[in-house]
């Protein structure tokens, strides 16, 4: 079993070999001026997750909101008003005392080096392997951004929209179908707030006898609802994947097949038929052809990763992560 998990990491880092070198980044980028900089990232991720494991899913989460806006710059980690940071979208983000620690430990042993933007990048694969999910190699190289604004976070794809809208967004990052699906696939681990989503317990009393969302398994809706009563509390949190929540694997797919996707976007997934096969595929339906999730969602992750990031003269590297210089 150990011979075969060690074939399936080895895999994983040939399968994103092909896209190691996008938009001037590259793996292994400080070995020479930084070499402790990827361990200095793993240790400190390890730290706080034994700790507080919800940090896990924070730093996934923000390294996918930081590269939808400006590319991967590091510009959500910037403080202030009307910063990324402040943006609806990115208000309830957890993490940012993980990327702080790792960079000032990083500018002790290497002061202006290391990126905050690759941090995260780094600090994102590392949240995959805490939960049980298979490593990749990251590619690093790149610079902070200059720029922060709230108002630029429209980029960011809605828990409510559309499939097409989703793809849209997706295809203007120059990310496929197959990669929405994957990279959604994050919602294995990780929570989300009861306001986000009630609307879809209660809001259908005209279309449904339940009063619920009719994509919903008509089982999974007592439970839901005991969880986030319509007048209870709207920060309450809720597991995405309900049936392994810490871990990261496939069953969150098996959670849209079985209408128990918590997100009404996570649940378009399985309405849409281009969305619905690259689902299927990761479950493994007969009489198509299989995808290994892990394997996906490592590509995917180099893809996105390499989305606007800034290198050689553009930008900057910070002092610290929540400050331009």
């Amino acid at each position: 079993m150990e011979g075969a998990f060690a074939v399936l990491i080895l895999f994983v880092a040939m399968a994103v070999t092909s896209v190691h070198c996008q938009a001037g980044t590259r793996v292994g980028f400080y070995s020479r001026s930084c070499p402790r900089a990827e361990s200095i990232v793993r240790s400190t991720v390890q730290a706080h997750f034994r700790s507080d494991p919800t940090i896990a899913p924070g730093l996934l989460r923000m390294h996918f909101h930081d590269c939808f806006v400006h590319g991967c710059d590091a510009s959500i980690l910037t403080n202030g008003p009307n910063t990324e940071k402040t943006a609806p979208p990115n208000r309830l983000l957890i993490g940012y005392d993980v990327i702080d620690d790792a960079k000032s430990q990083i500018e002790a042993a290497c002061p202006g080096i290391v990126s905050c933007a690759d941090i995260l990048a780094l600090a994102a694969r590392d949240s995959v392997v805490v939960t049980r999910g298979i490593s990749w190699q990251v590619p690093t190289g790149r610079r902070d951004g200059r720029i922060s604004l709230a108002s630029d976070t429209a980029n960011l794809p809605g828990f409510t929209e559309s499939v097409e809208a989703q793809k849209q967004k997706f295809l203007d990052k120059g990310l496929n179908t197959q990669d929405l699906v994957t990279l959604v696939g994050a919602h294995t681990i990780g929570t989300t707030a009861c306001q986000i989503f009630r609307y879809r317990l209660y809001n259908f009393t005209t279309t449904t006898a339940t009063g619920a969302d009719p994509t919903i398994d008509d089982t999974f809706i007592p439970q839901l609802r005991a969880l986030c009563p319509e007048n209870g509390d709207g920060a309450r949190r809720v597991a995405l994947d309900t049936g392994s929540p810490n871990r990261f694997d496939t069953s969150f797919f098996s959670n849209l097949r079985n209408g128990r996707g918590v997100l009404e976007s996570d649940q378009k997934l399985w309405s849409d038929a281009s969305t619905k096969a690259v689902v299927q595929r990761f479950l493994g339906v007969r009489g198509l052809l299989g995808l290994t999730f892990n394997v996906e969602f490592g590509r995917s992750m180099v893809k996105m990763s390499n989305i606007g990031v800034k290198t050689g003269t553009d930008g900057e590297i910070r002092k610290i992560c929540s400050a331009i210089n």
